[in-house]
């Protein structure tokens, strides 16, 4: 395998440790004792002038005095320390280098101290982890470049795990014993390499099976979009625990780490893009990892759950429906085999009570399980007690569970719906025979959701967005218009969406009663009337909309009313016939580019939470998707006898919506078109407002 940048940083052939000590308990003692006292084969040096020898290796005073160049320095030093010392790494001919300190100074110059640093690396080309990290183990090669005592339990294994905060690379890593890492990596502020970089390095690497990600905020955008499509094109799944959701999570980052956190909107896109598994906290996370290091085959169906109590089966059935947890349907004749098998009083269904009596139920259990399993619509399955050492039934149903898996080759999982629980040597055991035992019901289940959804997400064809094939010319006269103006309103904007080809109702300008009967005579009635002075973004707030005029009279009055009130400027379009009110959005994120949003309209756009977002541009089948997983979607198919809207219309519309924002992406800065009247014969964009780069606040935060 060739050679990658990272290797001499992540796996070099050779390392100093600056800093190192034989000062038991110190941070350069932990250090020394890690690499030293090893398998790790390549040359380790010690420097520290006040130690002749550190753990029977000659200690040498400088960088200088070091008898070969070395790929990797370690600065375990004090930031007053790290200038001088980095220098003297880059003079000496390293690669690579790693930083624990913060790198800032309480009295500094300017630039200051970080800055300095990150010059520094980046003039040599050489990558560092840090500053204000945690160092990194390569638990495959045994190399633990860390300051902090490294856990016995360790586990070599197939997961990358790279976490931008300490306490969370310390958090998986150095507890438990059922995850097992081929790296792990605490990346700190990234002055050189960032969480992209990391991951590309283990998608090099041939035990890689899963990555996992503890993310603030994303340094390279176009690196680690490149790494998720790399990811996805090996079928390695990645896991992303992102924080910064809330503004106050997001300001706490900004100032934790100098870096923005980002508009999550787009990172919940750029999910759906490349079927990354988003989770909520760190127990989610590591219950999804135990599923996904097991590199499972992909089988077809919904999950059966089996219990030992109609409480807990009551239980998982309740947490399961709240999270939207899907059971198999198990066939007629799986369950006359499972009947065969059950105590009297049970019943043959999935979920599965599978207690009676103690009368043979090991076997019984292994026949009524392997029966289930084998169902065709079964994709996976768990078995939910509380699992502890040394107890007897326990022991029973980890050697049935085991047995099942290996004559099945299905995921099964033990499933804890306790956590407090003394269970180690089991969970030690089922990590070295691929069964993993989970701790919470709620975790249990929604690691087999995000693995059955992610199985499904690979096995989707995706086809790749068609281009609408517009004019270069027509694309460039509107950049133009849009580069001169900041904010454009719907006067300007309706006819601009039309011009691409979405659906927009019949309008006039008006400025005073000449032109509003004029434009009247134009139209058909019923008509709409609207403000368009400038500055009133959303007219229904400042009540410069008035709907469903059916005369002359009518019309002159509501004019009047709205002249006196906003001024003359007004819009007189023809009436929408009544619909379904939709959302469409456009904001372009300035990491990840335009995303084109998906919500209910009309006032409801800002009290109800159901939307859906994705990157520009978007396919027919993804604009689909995004509709179907709206609760709006159901009312598109008609409810309480009224007619069902349009849909395809709507998903074209999407389409060229999408498209629209990313050929004109260098100048786009938001669109909202609210509402979206989806009736049975159209979908018709009502109103629109279009924000340029110049002046864009987020509409849709």
């Amino acid at each position: 395998m060739s050679s990658h940048p990272l290797d001499p940083l992540l796996k070099p052939r050779s390392i100093a440790l600056v800093g190192a000590s034989d000062k038991p308990d110190s941070p350069g003692f932990i250090l020394a004792d890690m690499v030293i006292n090893s398998t790790y084969t390549g040359d380790i040096y010690p420097v520290n002038p006040r130690c002749e020898s550190i753990n029977g290796l000659t200690c040498y005073p400088t960088l200088e005095s070091l008898p070969n160049a070395v790929d990797h320095v370690v600065l375990a030093l004090s930031n007053l320390q790290l200038e001088s010392a980095l220098q003297a790494a880059i003079h000496q001919g390293a690669k690579a280098v790693t930083i624990y300190s913060s790198g800032i100074l309480d009295e500094d110059t300017h630039p200051p101290l970080l800055a300095r640093l990150t010059s520094m690396a980046r003039d040599a080309g050489i990558a560092i982890c840090g500053a204000n990290g945690m160092g990194f183990y390569n638990v495959h090669d045994d190399l633990h470049v860390g300051i902090f005592p490294k856990s016995a339990n360790i586990q070599k294994g197939g997961i990358s795990y790279i976490a931008q905060s300490g306490s969370a690379f310390t958090a998986l890593c150095h507890n438990g014993c059922r995850l097992g890492f081929n790296l792990c990596v605490s990346s700190g502020n990234e002055m050189s390499t960032t969480v992209a970089d990391y991951m590309d390095w283990s998608l090099e690497q041939s035990d890689t099976k899963v990555i996992g990600l503890f993310l603030e905020a994303v340094r390279d955008p176009e690196a680690f979009v490149a790494a998720l499509q790399k990811a996805l094109n090996q079928d390695i799944p990645v896991v992303i625990l992102k924080i910064g959701k809330s503004p106050l999570s997001a300001e706490m980052a900004l100032t934790h780490t100098g870096a923005v956190a980002g508009n999550h909107a787009a990172f919940e896109a750029l999910y759906r893009r490349y079927g990354v598994i988003p989770v909520d906290d760190f127990d989610e996370m590591a219950a999804v990892l135990m599923l996904l290091q097991n590199n499972y085959v992909s089988h077809p169906g919904a999950l059966a759950t089996i219990q030992e109590s109609g409480g807990f089966r009551e239980l998982v059935a309740d947490i399961a429906h709240e999270q939207d947890v899907e059971f198999a349907e198990i066939g007629d004749s799986t369950k006359d085999r499972i009947q065969t098998f059950l105590d009297p009083g049970l019943k043959a269904e999935n979920p599965l009570d599978i207690w009676g009596t103690h009368d043979n139920f090991e076997n019984r259990f292994l026949s009524c399980i392997t029966h289930l399993m084998e169902d065709p619509k079964v994709a996976g399955g768990v078995f939910f007690s509380n699992f502890r050492d040394g107890y007897f039934l326990s022991e029973a149903i980890y050697r049935v569970v085991q047995a099942v898996a290996e004559k099945t080759g299905k995921p099964i999982a033990l499933g804890n719906c306790y956590s407090d629980l003394s269970h180690d040597n089991l969970c030690r055991r089922g990590y070295q025979q691929g069964i993993p035992i989970i701790d919470g019901i709620r975790e249990t289940l929604l690691a087999f959701k995000h693995l059955f959804a992610y199985q499904t997400f690979k096995k989707i064809s995706k086809p790749s967005p068609a281009n609408p094939g517009w004019s270069s010319h027509w694309i460039e006269n509107w950049r133009k218009k849009l580069a001169e103006q900041a904010i454009v309103s719907e006067s300007e904007a309706l006819p601009m969406l039309a011009d691409f080809g979405v659906t927009t109702p019949a309008q006039v300008p008006v400025n005073d009663n000449s032109s509003l009967l004029d434009a009247a005579k134009k139209l058909n009635f019923p008509l709409v009337l609207k403000t368009a002075e400038a500055g009133i973004q959303h007219k229904s707030d400042a009540g410069g909309v008035m709907a469903d005029i059916r005369s002359e009279r009518e019309l002159l009055e509501h004019y009047c009313d709205l002249s006196q009130r906003l001024g003359p400027s007004a819009l007189l379009t023809e009436m929408v016939d009544k619909g379904t009110e939709v959302g469409l959005g456009i904001i372009n994120d300035p990491q990840f580019g335009p995303m084109i949003m998906v919500a209910a309209g009309g006032i409801f756009i800002e009290f109800i939470s159901d939307r859906a977002v994705a990157l520009c541009p978007v396919s027919a089948e993804e604009a689909d998707e995004l509709l179907a997983t709206l609760e709006i979607d159901k009312l598109l198919s008609g409810v309480r006898g009224s007619a069902p809207g349009n849909r395809q219309a709507l998903i074209e519309m999407i389409v060229k919506l999408s498209w629209l924002a990313f050929e004109l992406r260098d100048v786009v800065g938001e669109i909202d078109i609210n509402p979206v009247i989806v009736n049975e014969h159209s979908a018709i964009a009502a109103d629109a407002l279009v924000i340029t780069r110049c002046n864009s606040p987020d509409l849709f935060t």
